[in-house]
């Protein structure tokens, strides 16, 4: 049995393609929603999930479902319960599963939350970014602070379980701006935030505008910066990282469905574009949907291709570094078939940016910051 696949975790993820502004920072699969008939595109999920469970018909049930994007909260309750219900009769649930929605602020104004929790969602990341007018305007987000607050209380009145994202290490942010408003979000009480760093890809308006000269990204070293200032304050306000950019107060609300990606699971990948990796007979298959909605609606066809072992050591090892709890060295020697260089280990723990223990490649604070150079020198 390999020692990669679905008894590390089975879930399944939803894309969902369509937002109602698209920001500039976004390098997903995204469309803009307009004014559009989505019973197409709902009815052809179902159809996906149907035809992965006669694929995988020795597949437990499912640990999590994530409904992502795009903007999925633009969907109606009815629509998400069918989705939701569909998996259920084809996988099942295991006891305590996962069931998350991303969501928009105004979304969640204008949805019905009841209506959610019926359908089965247990969870909800809500897509804030910013608790600053002037930034939330940057980032091209379509709601202000104030509707941004509204949302959390609504969150909150029915969802003990959610996450609040934000993005920091924007152009000119400066350590006492962020200190101010990452305060202010730990202030809310969420029991778990999604930390990210302004990424500026190529393909996006910021990529653009960067390429340009017109949008100056942060150098890495206020980046290093930021990124200590973060650690320390959800440190002490009770929710410390357990991986690069996440942070929970407590075990029971790390996200059971990215566990799935980190401790290298299988899952399915439906919707337009969506991506799935799961293990069947003895190989580990990457899958990808068709990438347009319309394709993937007038299509049964589903891309597969059999990763090399190479491949499946390297996806493993970069995803394995990633949260606090470490890499497992006998499980690197499974997935390489031979342990770690010593001398590699003991330069990580000289330059303080791992240590071991039992059994555990565990990164520091700033070794996590140098994940990906980590994982190339570890690469057999």
């Amino acid at each position: 049995m390999l020692p990669i696949g679905p008894q590390y975790g089975f879930g399944l993820y939803v894309h969902w393609p369509y937002c109602a502004k698209i920001c500039p920072y976004c390098d997903f699969n995204v469309y803009t929603a307009k004014d559009r008939d989505n019973s197409g595109l709902v009815d052809a999920i179902v159809r996906d999930i149907e035809r992965h469970k006669s694929r995988l018909p020795n597949h437990p049930k499912l640990n999590s479902l994530f409904l992502g994007g795009g903007t999925p909260s633009l969907l109606s309750a009815d629509q998400i319960e069918k989705i939701i219900s569909t998996a259920e009769q084809q996988f099942g649930f295991q006891h305590g599963a996962e069931v998350t929605i991303e969501a928009n602020p105004n979304d969640i104004l204008r949805s019905d939350l009841v209506g959610w929790t019926a359908a089965g969602v247990n969870r909800v990341s809500l897509g804030i970014q910013s608790l600053n007018d002037q930034a939330l305007a940057f980032l091209g987000r379509d709601h202000d602070r104030a509707n941004a607050l509204k949302a959390v209380d609504a969150v909150q009145a029915h969802f003990d379980n959610h996450s609040l994202d934000f993005i920091y290490a924007r152009p000119g942010q400066i350590m006492a701006e962020w200190r101010a408003e990452l305060s202010a979000a730990l202030a809310l009480g969420a029991p778990h935030l999604s930390l990210y760093e302004l990424t500026i890809a190529e393909r996006t308006a910021f990529g653009k505008r960067a390429e340009r000269g017109d949008l100056i990204p942060m150098q890495d070293d206020a980046q290093a910066d930021l990124y200590d200032l973060t650690q320390d304050l959800c440190e002490a306000a009770g929710l410390p990282a357990y991986e690069v950019s996440n942070h929970a107060r407590g075990k029971q609300y790390e996200a059971i469905h990215n566990h799935i990606y980190w401790n290298s699971g299988d899952w399915i990948g439906v919707g337009p574009g969506a991506h799935g990796r799961l293990t069947k007979n003895g190989r580990r298959v990457a899958t990808e949907a068709a990438k347009r909605p319309s394709a993937y609606i007038d299509t049964d066809d589903l891309s597969e291709t059999v990763l090399t072992s190479t491949d499946t050591g390297l996806e493993f090892l970069a995803m394995a570094l990633r949260p606090t709890h470490g890499l497992d060295l006998e499980r690197y020697n499974q997935v390489f078939g031979a342990p770690t260089n010593p001398e590699i280990i003991s330069r990580l723990t000289e330059n303080e940016l791992a240590h071991v223990s039992h059994g555990r490649l565990l990164l520091t604070q700033q070794g996590r910051l140098l994940a990906d150079y980590i994982a190339a020198e570890l690469t057999p």
